[in-house]
């Protein structure tokens, strides 16, 4: 048997730092006769003495002073190694969340690309942006694309691009017959918009340039679904301000006009990760993420009215 293995010497350490042995065996969750055994066993082994023990207490002797630093260094180079080994292994997954705030089409070339060089499974989450910060702060998401502005305290943000503000409306309707139009051609219209609570740094910051420009419309309370939302205004109960990105939906009784404050009011898409997160598939996410998003849609081209 060697003299030196790695539970003696964590019981030793145990020991020396106490300097009493009833308290180091309640701190590794034994009793206290088989730790004393184990000290005595390893100071047969090393054939000196550690401890001095008395009615007075227990403390190191010359031989257990010298031990002692050289002890705590093998136990942290172990530690180490086996922190190296579980920061290099690949994870067998990589959470990702996707804000709800844009079309989700957006992401596909982001989606696609992931899955062709990544190294492990992709696990994604669509939700509003405020959930997924908190998800991605509480370890629960590697990381997140989300809304910006977004309150991200301690969060590492990657501005990626800014996504215009446009117009649907019912193909119908009388604003329909213009290229382009502004807030306020929309004055006396009901406008469908979300609620606060769904994106309140975004909500704030919209509502700043509405008092700006003096917009005030009767607002109504956007649907959570964008297809659910797209009906109603088919319907024409009301015309809707929405990301370019939704463009991409088509429905019938459904146009889009850009908007002339739409690149003020534009909604700002980023990549948020923990500072300190180790994953190794964030390089590669942050990487392909100003790749494939970076090149912002043009809302300003209008479509053949019809």
């Amino acid at each position: 048997m060697r003299p030196l293995d790695t539970h003696a010497l964590m019981l030793f350490c145990s020991v020396a730092r106490c300097l009493n042995f009833r308290q180091a065996a309640q701190q590794l969750h034994m009793t206290q006769p088989p730790l004393s055994r184990a000290i005595r066993q390893l100071e047969e082994r090393l054939g000196a003495r550690l401890f001095e023990r008395d009615t007075h207490g227990v403390a190191l002797t010359d031989a257990g002073r010298t031990l002692l630093p050289q002890a705590q260094q093998i136990l942290a180079l172990l530690d180490a190694a086996a922190a190296s080994l579980k920061r290099d292994a690949v994870p067998a997954r990589l959470r990702l969340g996707l804000t709800s705030s844009v079309e989700a089409g957006l992401f596909q070339p982001l989606l696609c690309a992931l899955e062709a060089q990544l190294a492990c499974r992709l696990e994604l989450t669509a939700a509003p942006s405020p959930r997924l910060v908190a998800a991605v702060r509480r370890g629960q998401l590697d990381a997140a694309m989300i809304a910006l502005p977004s309150a991200t305290p301690e969060l590492a943000v990657m501005a990626l691009r800014r996504e215009p503000m446009l117009l649907a409306l019912p193909s119908g309707h009388r604003l329909a017959r213009k290229r382009k139009l502004a807030l306020a051609d929309l004055a006396g219209e009901a406008v469908y918009w979300f609620e606060r609570a769904r994106q309140p740094a975004f909500f704030d910051y919209c509502q700043q340039l509405f008092d700006r420009h003096g917009f005030a419309p009767r607002w109504l309370r956007e649907p959570h679904d964008h297809h659910v939302l797209l009906g109603e205004v088919a319907a024409g109960k009301g015309v809707a301000l929405l990301a370019a990105s939704f463009r991409a939906l088509r429905r019938d009784g459904v146009v889009y006009r850009p908007l002339l404050e739409g690149d003020e009011l534009a909604v700002g898409i980023g990549l948020v990760w923990q500072a300190q997160a180790l994953h190794p598939g964030l390089a590669l996410l942050r990487e392909l993420a100003a790749a494939t998003l970076a090149a912002p849609l043009d809302a300003n081209a209008p479509e053949a009215l019809p």
